[in-house]
């Protein structure tokens, strides 16, 4: 057969662009020419394709048992994966992995991927989790239709009744059982992994009493914790997966789509397996943590394929190794943590690892899908240093993001000699990428707003910048000579003053005529933009916030934000979902929540180079 040429995590066709909203980007991204990484899935699907494992699957066009599946047609899709979330916090850069995985997979093989809600936890979940996920899979530039044009997006509670009908069947055929032992009490006779586990006094109890307590569990007449349904399988196994696990627990509490219909819920080791069949799924994709999972997982599904609830082929699970991000935390529960103390603005936070607050603070989602393409596909852990999501960004923004010039600290400089009430244009290029962005032009006046980094009354060694004496070049504009400074009671330079050299304009026969070693950017005081601007740095300090025992909280870095008051380059277009290149500084995004059309508000992206790197 013949491999696919596009990549796991390349953006979908319809999905690539330019930063800006105004056109197609006439250059090409860095995702557009990265070479794919390693992938060990696709050697897999490639030989399930090249066996034909698929060819007898068939598909009624919806989940569900093996009666329904055998009414339908032969599955349009090649190949079906999933990104099962469980609706229950927002997001973040891991999933990024397994969304562009499962969704990228499909796609190259001509296949769908199923968008599923685990909703199966309810007093965890919500309404808000569930339009959260929705929305950040689709900017990132996913969807689930299929090639008929019908959506495959599903619930884990939708097939409640299925799951129920089946744990019936396993009770009728000897393989699950109503234990009444506590939580407690199963685990400790559990066994070790040295150590077989002991029989629950209820093991051996007949089908029919089993099959009436769990319809009263159904039903609400028995408290949380009280009673469970395991499967019966062997508390001999040197898998302790195998040693007999819970298949539902009881649990009175109301379900976001459901209400109060059932009182039990399904463990999530007995209802994936089950919502992966149902669907049709053909390559059930996990994390590493899952792999002891995997025997369960296929004893499971033999079972119900024995019993004739199952219709063949039947999933087959593969693992891999989870994404790792140095200076991040993922834990959903240490994210809720977060925003519920109050350590950060909400799940869209800037500095969260979330997509939305990665989409707020203005990383482009072809720049995620690049990083997860260059992190590869494996099944050995590692952890990945968060430098190279930056260099992602950068190279998705580099080569499409208009420039412009911002000060993000300003000093006044006056240029002693130019006439007052005088101002001239300057022009740079839009975009130096793409020559047909054409020009952008900014006044030059007597007096301006410089960096106050770039004056220096008592430089230090190889400092090239304004110093009294030295000749600097105004960039776009004219090289300047510094003449002094002007400092107020406390001795702080408030003003800096220079001359400018009237042949020495940009673009002019004299502009090379006097030769400087510096050159700094400016806007003109009189016309320049007002802007708070957000300065976004890592949300921890620590490369490793939660390994072992670690406070994570102890390693949040009390620098990850700070605000200024900046002036910004007239003629800006203050325009929405635009990022641009402020000159020197890294690159910068209108923030989403807070800024307004008469006081604009933006997050730095990310530097123009890292200032994590070591040396």
């Amino acid at each position: 057969m013949t491999t696919p040429t596009s990549k796991t995590a390349a953006a979908p066709a319809a999905a690539t662009g330019p930063a800006t909203a105004a056109g197609p980007a006439a250059v090409t991204t860095a995702a557009a020419t990265a070479a794919p990484a390693a992938n060990f899935l696709r050697h897999i699907i490639e030989a399930d394709l090249a066996a034909g494992r698929f060819s007898a699957k068939r598909w009624a066009g919806k989940p569900g048992p093996a009666a329904l599946q055998a009414t339908g047609a032969p599955d349009p899709a090649r190949i079906r994966t999933r990104f099962p979330p469980e609706p229950n916090g927002y997001l973040h850069i891991g999933h990024a992995k397994s969304i562009c995985l499962n969704f990228g997979l499909a796609r190259d093989y001509g296949g769908v991927c199923h968008l599923r809600f685990d909703d199966t936890n309810p007093e965890k979940e919500d309404q808000e989790y569930v339009d959260a996920i929705i929305d950040a899979v689709r900017w990132l530039g996913f969807d689930w239709k299929g090639a008929d044009g019908n959506e495959h997006l599903y619930f884990a509670s939708d097939y409640f009744g299925y799951m129920y009908d089946f744990a019936q069947a396993l009770i009728e055929a000897g393989h699950a059982y109503v234990d009444e032992q506590t939580a407690e009490q199963i685990r400790a006779n559990r066994g070790t992994l040295t150590q077989p586990g002991i029989d629950s006094p209820w093991r051996g109890r007949p089908a029919a009493e089993s099959l009436a307590l769990l319809a009263e569990m159904r039903d609400g007449k028995h408290p949380d914790g009280s009673l469970v349904l395991r499967a019966r399988i062997d508390m001999a196994s040197p898998n302790i997966n195998l040693r007999d696990p819970v298949l539902y627990r009881v649990r009175h509490a109301t379900h976001h789509r459901t209400g109060n219909k059932w009182c039990i819920y399904p463990m999530y080791s007995w209802a994936h397996p089950v919502e992966d069949a149902l669907e049709g799924i053909t390559h059930s994709i996990c994390t590493l943590e899952f792999e002891d999972q995997r025997p369960f997982y296929d004893w499971i599904l033999a079972r119900l394929a024995e019993l004739g609830k199952l219709a063949q082929p039947l999933p087959r699970q593969y693992e891999f190794a989870r994404l790792n991000l140095s200076y991040v935390v993922t834990s959903k529960r240490k994210l809720l943590q977060l925003v519920r103390e109050g350590h950060v603005d909400g799940w869209d936070d800037p500095r969260m690892p979330t997509l939305a607050g990665m989409r707020r603070r203005g990383y482009p989602a072809s720049a995620i899908r690049l990083f997860c393409e260059r992190t590869g596909v494996s099944k050995s852990d590692s952890r990945i240093d968060y430098s190279l999501l930056e260099a992602a960004v950068r190279d998705e923004l580099d080569p499409v993001a208009p420039r412009s010039v911002a000060v993000l600290q300003p000093l006044k400089l006056v240029l002693t000699n130019y006439p007052e009430g005088q101002s001239e244009p300057c022009t740079a290029p839009r975009n130096p990428h793409d020559p047909q962005q054409g020009q952008r032009e900014f006044p030059l006046t007597r007096e301006l707003w410089i960096e106050h980094d770039d004056f220096r009354e008592e430089p230090p060694k190889k400092y090239f910048r304004l110093f009294p004496g030295n000749l600097v070049r105004l960039k776009y504009g004219y090289v300047v000579r510094c003449t002094g400074c002007v400092k107020d009671a406390d001795g702080n330079v408030i003003e800096v003053h220079a001359e400018y050299l009237p042949e020495t304009r940009s673009g002019t026969a004299g502009a090379d005529s006097v030769k400087v070693k510096g050159t700094i950017t400016w806007v003109s005081a009189e016309h320049a933009v007002p802007a708070q601007i957000h300065l976004y740095d890592r949300l921890f300090a620590d490369p490793h916030p939660d390994a072992g025992d670690k406070d994570f909280l102890a390693a949040l870095n009390p620098d990850s934000r700070k605000t200024v008051q900046a002036w910004l380059e007239p003629g800006i277009a203050l325009q929405a979902g635009t990022t641009w290149q402020f000159e020197r500084l890294g690159y910068f995004t209108i923030d989403s929540a807070t800024s307004l059309t008469n006081a604009p508000v933006f997050n730095r992206v990310v530097t123009l180079k890292d200032s994590w790197a070591k040396g």
